[in-house]
């Protein structure tokens, strides 16, 4: 099949109930926020839920985690080592980095989605692939309200004198009420270094949609986060007359008047503004 022939863009619309987005662990793991109160989830934490979809599907991942590894490798040099192409190609210096990142991206989706750098220690081959597929760190579209908890564990975790008290005290936060907006896009040009496909963009599109399933856990319960919906657009070329920072701003997001503080997605007013020459599929999920 051949590369990607038409720029898209895509915003994505997610609510969080009473749940931790994604914690800071330099903050106590308490939901990530900007000093003016915002919610954020970083792109890392995306690109995360993204390849567990993908892996899901049944598409091969190299940026496995590790309670997801499902070929036996318990490292990335081991999974880039175990592939019999990447190992002969890894051996000398002289060895072909375009070869070697195009055999890493015919293995895996992530690779030629997101890009990768292949730089193992003692390795004579360092390899940079850059991806196709960019996303922004989600921001909240009003301020969020974090709570904090403590909470207590009914039994020790060690015995004897090593032993806490079995009502040892420990802390966990929560958003109340939280609507986020995820911006992306995929670019062409890139997508011809990697052999990104159209049928890779579906993938991408479908995980979008199903981001939060297989995902709960204590700090997100199930149903706590959701996809409300997807904004894809798909331009007639592979460059352009519109930026994707002004296919973003076509999508208007307010608060509802006489509302004080936004419990829902219904809470909002949102608006897709037109532009000529491109329209949005819209995926509605709520």
């Amino acid at each position: 099949m051949s590369t990607l022939q038409n720029k898209i863009d895509f915003s994505v619309i997610i609510t969080a109930t009473n749940a931790n987005p994604n914690g800071d662990p330099l903050n106590g793991n308490r939901p990530r926020e900007n000093y003016d109160g915002f919610g954020e989830i970083s792109d890392v934490c995306i690109k995360r839920k993204i390849r567990n979809r993908l892996q899901d599907m049944g598409e091969k991942i190299f940026v496995q985690s590790d309670d997801r590894c499902d070929d036996g490798c318990d490292s990335l040099r081991s999974r880039a080592e175990n592939n019999e192409t990447l190992k002969k190609l890894g051996k000398g210096k002289n060895t072909s980095r375009d070869e070697y990142a195009k055999a890493a991206c015919e293995e895996w989706i992530d690779v030629r989605s997101f890009g990768q750098v292949f730089a193992f220690k003692d390795s004579e081959v360092s390899v940079g692939v850059r991806g196709p597929v960019s996303i922004q760190q989600a921001i909240s579209v009003s301020p969020v309200d974090i709570v904090s908890m403590q909470i207590t564990k009914s039994v020790n975790g060690e015995s004897g004198k090593k032993g806490k008290s079995s009502d040892t005290m420990g802390n966990k936060h929560r958003v109340e009420f939280g609507m986020y907006v995820i911006n992306g896009s995929i670019n062409c040009q890139l997508a011809e270094k990697t052999g990104f496909t159209d049928e890779d963009a579906e993938k991408i599109k479908a995980a979008l949609v199903t981001l939060f399933e297989n995902d709960c856990s204590s700090a997100r319960p199930e149903g706590s986060m959701e996809v409300c919906r997807l904004y894809w657009w798909k331009h007639n070329s592979k460059t352009p007359k519109y930026s994707s920072a002004k296919i973003h701003r076509q999508l208007e997001i307010k608060i509802k008047d006489g509302i004080g503080r936004p419990k829902s997605f219904n809470d909002y007013d949102i608006t897709l503004n037109q532009i000529d020459g491109i329209n949005a599929e819209i995926i509605d999920l709520v």
